[in-house]
């Protein structure tokens, strides 16, 4: 039989007779009309579940997951402030109509159930998912079902000292904020929920502001598979730095107490703590799933028994808030009201197109105050004797820092975080002097958690911080990848663009160092950053671009809002010489702090029209020497450096191969999946040129005299072009 319907007839009657479980009675400082309130939360979350259950088997609304069993988080709601930003539990959908009552003018019912319908007028997600969020009630959405938005909660919350000492210009929460993010007790385990609070611990720890609530949605069950009992409090009573609360969940008035005073802990003492709020789940996991299909019968029947709305009528009537009959009629009435919503919500327009779908990827532009970059008296104190320097040609990567110290002092709200960027200045020094230049607070030195530091950059997002996370390695970015790809690059998509995640992410990768660290150092594969919709690509191949390049990364995070990773070959970061040892063909002078590489414009060396070599990075070097040899003997080249690798500038590098009799595709990363395949196909789609591609093999890369033996070189390039300019000419 159906669950929900067996849980709706059970409270119908035991109400009417009276028939209520036993507890606690009912104790704190929650008042009559507070309570009332939360009740009319719970039975408002009920009736949804109900209605969009009986929505999907009549084909109007789509999976969803159920908040039955969780009513008690609106009592958590109600404790909080709507100014406090929440992070949620997919089951929290009592906790975000509680909210809304703290908020005026919301209409929480009909827009649930425009999620509920998949509707194109849902106004957190414009029909492309059922999410929990809100704009106005502080509530990004969030679509993980691993806990994936715990290492951005602690962002966040961090976030909040920050802002308090240097406000950034689009800062969203006050000062006296706090965040609360939720998850269950299955998620818990999950190595993103582990490393994000050890994470939240060690910040504490060191003293610093980490005004964070965690929240613990103990229903005891992860889809099939029950938690240990007693596991959740022996995971995290006894964490350094972590203060430990308990609540039933099943009684409201209990929840708000226990919830106060956790809340109260976090705001005054700046410090986290973690609230274990004990559930029941109702129905199942979500959708279709049965659980007599794996508990049995009777463990079911004891689930439904301790139904939270029926402990609620029980407290109500002893704390004489509410008699059992008015508890039933507002039951009955919002269960009424809900459906004869859904009737309206099932006809309301859905997505239809691609355009339409596609549409909220890419989030809107924002208005931010024009920079006037910073006075010379500024410079002359953060570059010190570096400044008298600026008129020589210097190595990439020293050229870097300088546009990150110019960045940083045009724009207070930029922060950086990464393994020691701070005090070593980085493992190639790209990051030197930064932390003396700006302080601790925005050059931080992260704990070794990839995962904690792309949430890190992620949460400060939301509070009007550009962050600027460094990953150590390209190789280290697949820890962590799903931080970009579920959570950075979706919030966007799944807010219809009222929430983004602005941010420039700078990993330092590829191949061709000589002597140190074989593939965990030299990784030739991004594929995975490729494929991510929205996300921007930029790879530098010389100091002089790297700096325009880097200007330009940070207005597209600033001003359009947009996600970047910004890929630094590690082998050119020192390079010096071109073609000759001691000729310094590689160094380049620092650009005036004015100029700008724009996105999707690639850069042509040389106007040869026998071939044009398309590539980038090391690519472009390796290049420019095989271009030397090739004059040498007649051949005319022209190459053309890509700069911006996703979304591929086709129009720019289109226009820059024009007139060239052939095409030599020269990528650096492996065959498969590779740069090289869309640009083959680029070609072959919108030119009649001949054209061919030299790649690496598919292969991780080796350490010791062979680093560079899978990997394009000047003299295979050289090769390549003569074979094709030969087949043509």
């Amino acid at each position: 039989m159906d669950r929900a319907q067996i849980v709706h007839d059970n409270f119908l009657r035991r109400v009417a007779d009276n028939d209520l479980p036993g507890g606690n009675a009912p104790g704190g400082l929650l008042s009559d009309v507070g309570a009332v309130s939360i009740f009319r939360s719970g039975c408002l979350t009920r009736a949804l579940d109900r209605t969009s259950r009986a929505m999907q088997s009549k084909g109007q609304g789509f999976y969803t997951i159920g908040s039955s069993g969780h009513e008690g988080m609106a009592a958590v709601a109600a404790a909080l402030r709507p100014t406090d930003m929440a992070f949620l539990h997919y089951r929290d959908a009592a906790f975000q109509i509680q909210r809304a009552e703290q908020a005026p003018g919301q209409t929480i019912t009909w827009d649930m159930l425009l999620s509920f319908a998949c509707s194109s007028d849902d106004p957190i997600s414009g029909g492309r998912h059922k999410v929990l969020g809100s704009k106005a009630l502080t509530i990004p959405p969030q679509t993980s079902t691993i806990a994936s938005h715990l290492p951005k909660a602690v962002g966040a919350a961090y976030s909040l000292g920050l802002a308090k000492r240097q406000p950034p210009e689009h800062k969203q929460l006050p000062d006296d904020a706090i965040v609360m993010c939720s998850f269950g007790d299955a998620s818990a385990n999950h190595s993103t929920a582990q490393g994000a609070i050890n994470t939240s611990c060690w910040t504490a720890y060191q003293n610093v502001p980490m005004p964070l609530l965690w929240v613990c949605e103990d229903n005891g069950i992860g889809i099939s598979t029950k938690t240990p009992t007693g596991w959740i409090a022996a995971n995290f009573q006894s964490r350094p730095g972590l203060k430990y609360f308990s609540c039933d969940g099943t009684d409201i008035y209990d929840t708000f107490r226990v919830t106060q005073e956790a809340s109260e802990y976090v705001r005054k003492r700046r410090k986290p703590a973690l609230l274990h709020i004990r559930t029941i789940r109702l129905y199942g996991h979500a959708g279709a799933d049965v659980p007599t299909t794996y508990m049995a019968k009777s463990e079911v029947e004891a689930e439904e028994a301790n139904d939270p709305l029926l402990h609620s009528v029980r407290l109500l009537g002893e704390a004489g808030a509410l008699k059992g009959e008015a508890a039933l009629a507002i039951y009955n009435q919002t269960a009424a009201r809900v459906d004869r919503i859904a009737t309206e919500a099932i006809a309301r327009p859905r997505l239809e197109t691609a355009e339409q779908v596609m549409a909220s990827i890419i989030p809107p532009k924002r208005e931010c105050a024009a920079s006037n970059g910073s006075s010379p008296e500024d410079r002359a104190a953060a570059f010190g004797g570096d400044l008298k320097q600026m008129g020589q040609p210097q190595i990439m990567s020293r050229l870097i820092n300088w546009a990150l110290t110019d960045l940083m002092l045009a724009h207070a709200e930029i922060a950086m975080m990464g393994e020691d960027i701070g005090r070593k200045g980085g493992v190639y020094g790209v990051t030197q002097k930064l932390a003396k230049r700006f302080g601790r607070g925005r050059v931080i030195d992260t704990l070794l958690d990839e995962q904690s530091i792309l949430g890190l950059g992620l949460g400060m997002a939301q509070n009007g911080f550009l962050p600027i996370p460094e990953i150590q390695f390209l190789a280290y970015y697949h820890n962590a990848e799903d931080q970009i790809r579920g959570e950075g690059a979706t919030l966007p998509f799944f807010s219809n663009g009222q929430f983004t995640n602005p941010m420039v992410v700078r990993i330092a990768g590829l191949g061709y160092q000589k002597g140190f660290g074989g593939h965990f150092h030299n990784d030739n594969s991004f594929a995975a950053i490729r494929d991510v919709p929205g996300v921007i690509l930029a790879c530098p191949s010389n100091g002089a671009d790297a700096a325009r390049m880097m200007r330009e990364a940070v207005r597209l995070a600033r001003e359009e809002q947009r996600l970047v990773i910004f890929l630094e070959p590690i082998a050119l970061y020192p390079m010096r010489d071109l073609h000759d040892a001691g000729d310094r063909g590689w160094m380049h002078t620092y650009p005036d702090p004015s100029e700008r590489l724009p996105f999707a414009q690639v850069t042509t060396h040389g106007d040869g029209q026998d071939v044009a070599i398309v590539t980038f990075a090391n690519g472009t070097y390796l290049s420019m020497q095989a271009q030397k040899r090739l004059a040498d003997e007649g051949i005319k080249a022209r190459v053309i450096d890509l700069n911006w690798l996703s979304p591929l500038p086709e129009k720019s590098l289109l226009a820059a191969a024009k007139g060239c009799k052939n095409v030599l595709i020269v990528d650096e990363t492996r065959r498969t999946g590779g740069l090289a395949e869309a640009l083959m196909a680029l070609f072959t789609e919108k030119s009649d040129v001949p054209h061919a591609r030299l790649v690496a093999e598919d292969s991780f890369i080796p350490t010791g005299p062979a680093y560079a033996a899978t990997m394009p070189s000047a003299d295979g390039i050289a090769d390549a072009a003569r074979a094709l300019v030969g087949g043509t000419s």
